[in-house]
């Protein structure tokens, strides 16, 4: 009787094993299977990124299928960094699962990676975090990295943005003045978020040459010597808050335009000859109104004559009735 109890627990632990083992082999199949269609995806991009020691493992890759991410770009993007030097700390670098944020928030991050290698090439300061704020913050990182290496020129007005070709100044003689300047700039990256743009800087550069030109005693002074003007725009710190620094401000051309003050000199004079006209017409009228109420007073006077006249021989008559009156 022991021994048949024996035999059929031996029997069923045998079951139990296989099973477990079965369930084992099963684990181990699915798993083969997943590691398998996995290396069939995304084989080539682990292989690229391993042999580039760009350190993107095939577990990341399949996480960044279900996150929506195109593993193709953050394995590019981190075998560059890796390649030209960058860091690719968790923390403060270039790292898969940053890139992957920048990634979901919208961001370029191959633009990012160009432009901080770009930056790192011309010794300019700029980190995986401010060229991400900046990419975010819809600027054009790439191109602020160029404008800080090769500064650009921005016109004076500018003509496409308010339609003018001159910058209209008066000196204190009267005398206008057509100027059109040009502005160089380069980005300044640390101010690049929040900063003002480039309307800020033509606004400020044409309202301190107005304002430098306007000061002027004399036009000839600013003909002779148009770099004073320049001079005193730039030491004003005009980029102050702005995503610009300004290298110089070169006066292109100046054209000598009407002479404002004489013009309005003489239409002063000509309004004070009016006002003079209507002042001397308003006497000419006031001493005809005067002339012609003496003479109404001339004749009032005459009637009343006329009236005391025609009482005398009245008074005559009475006087003889009442006999105070006796004729000879």
């Amino acid at each position: 009787m022991f021994a048949s109890f024996d035999a059929l627990l031996f029997a069923q632990q045998e079951d139990i094993w296989r099973w477990v083992i079965l369930g084992l082999i099963g684990i181990a199949v699915l798993f083969a299977l997943f590691i398998a269609m996995a290396f069939l995806k995304y084989g080539k991009l682990w292989v690229q990124a391993f042999m580039s020691n760009a350190n993107v493992s095939l577990l990341e890759l399949v996480g960044m299928g279900f996150r929506k991410v195109r593993p193709e770009v953050i394995v590019t993007a981190k075998i560059m960094a890796k390649q030209a030097g960058l860091d690719t700390s968790k923390t403060t670098g270039c790292s898969t699962a940053r890139l992957e944020a920048h990634y979901l928030a919208g961001g370029n991050v191959m633009r990012v990676i160009n432009a901080i290698i770009a930056a790192q090439r011309a010794n300019i300061d700029l980190d995986f975090d401010r060229a991400a704020a900046i990419d975010l913050a819809g600027r054009d990182v790439m191109d602020a990295v160029k404008t800080s290496v090769y500064p650009k020129v921005i016109d004076c007005p500018d003509p496409q943005r308010s339609g003018k070709n001159f910058l209209s100044a008066i000196s204190k003689d009267g005398v206008e003045l057509k100027i059109r300047a040009r502005v160089t700039v380069r980005t300044n990256l640390e101010q690049l978020i929040g900063g003002a743009t480039e309307e800020t800087i033509i606004a400020r550069v044409g309202e301190s040459i107005i304002s430098s030109i306007g000061s002027s005693e004399v036009h000839q002074n600013v003909l002779e010597n148009p770099d004073r003007i320049s001079r005193n725009v730039l030491e004003r710190g005009l980029d102050a808050h702005t995503a610009f620094e300004i290298v110089s401000i070169d006066i292109a051309d100046i054209d000598v335009g009407e002479n404002i003050g004489a013009r309005l000199q003489a239409d002063q004079a000509e309004a004070d000859t009016r006002v003079a006209r209507a002042k001397a017409e308003k006497r000419r009228a006031d001493a005809i109104a005067h002339e012609q109420e003496m003479k109404a007073d001339v004749a009032k006077q005459r009637a009343g004559l006329l009236l005391a006249e025609s009482a005398v021989p009245q008074a005559m008559a009475e006087a003889f009735r009442a006999g105070n009156l006796n004729a000879k």
